[in-house]
């Protein structure tokens, strides 16, 4: 278990290597008792940090929602993120690569909630009930800590969350059969990855769930207008700059940006 001044440490440390591109050693190395309870806390000081340079706070990502990945982190659950009003990009952007060390890319569906959620006992319904619409997204995923990771390293690092684009077609979530929404990842007109979105815990709205019963022992929620990036149903995909990168979601549309 970390003191309060390291955890206060460790999240300066990540916020400073964000804004410098600058990967810093494993948190895991620096800190070699650190906890899950302590990454989940330096992940907080980071969020109010930048609440208190005046960032705005919009929503969650959810991570490792995949047994693949949960078995290259050696966990067994997901893990959780916040983002930033300022991680938010729109279908056509045009990005810079150099604002990110190593930037990844990944294909999900957002959740943009109608009301209030809760645990600790919401289900997949429950979500479903309370979300309000669902729209095609893709996740930008970013180190700011050295590898290889442990869990804690990746955890107090904001689940690696970076940037999200949306677009497409936005939908109701009983529009359609959401388990059944598949997508293709091209890079530079070469598809390099395909799924479709029962590959999140057999339902995309699954992780939400589960992100909302574990908040509950904390205090938290989910509230009305926030997003939520449901999951990676795609491996990710690595960017730089000159590459062009479109999502395929078929009926719900594509999404494109470019990398600059």
């Amino acid at each position: 278990m970390l003191s309060d001044e390291q955890r206060r440490e460790a999240a300066e440390a990540l916020m400073q290597a964000a804004a410098t591109c600058r990967p810093i050693p494993q948190l895991s190395k620096t800190y070699p008792d650190m906890t899950l309870e302590d990454a989940y806390a330096v992940q907080g000081l980071w969020r109010q940090g930048l609440v208190d340079r005046g960032g705005r706070r919009v929503g969650t990502k959810i991570g490792l929602t995949s047994r693949a990945m949960q078995m290259a982190s050696k966990f067994n659950e997901p893990d959780y993120g916040f983002l930033m009003h300022e991680m938010l990009l729109n279908d056509g952007a045009v990005i810079e690569a150099s604002r990110f060390s190593a930037p990844r890319l990944e294909v999900e569906l957002a959740f943009v909630m109608g009301e209030d959620l809760e645990g600790p006992t919401a289900r997949v319904y429950d979500v479903m009930r309370a979300t309000e619409f669902v729209t095609p997204a893709m996740e930008i995923i970013d180190y700011r800590t050295e590898t290889p990771r442990q869990i804690v390293d990746t955890i107090a690092d904001n689940a690696a969350a970076a940037a999200m684009v949306v677009g497409g077609r936005t939908i109701r979530p009983f529009d359609v059969d959401i388990r059944w929404v598949g997508a293709t990842l091209s890079k530079n007109g070469v598809i390099e990855e395909s799924g479709v979105s029962a590959a999140v815990m057999g339902h995309p709205a699954a992780g939400i769930a589960w992100l909302v019963n574990k908040l509950h022992p904390l205090g938290g929620k989910l509230k009305k207008g926030e997003i939520v990036l449901a999951g990676a149903f795609t491996r990710p995909v690595s960017v730089a700059a000159g590459d062009v990168i479109q999502a395929d979601f078929g009926p719900l549309g594509a999404i494109g940006v470019s990398f600059v």
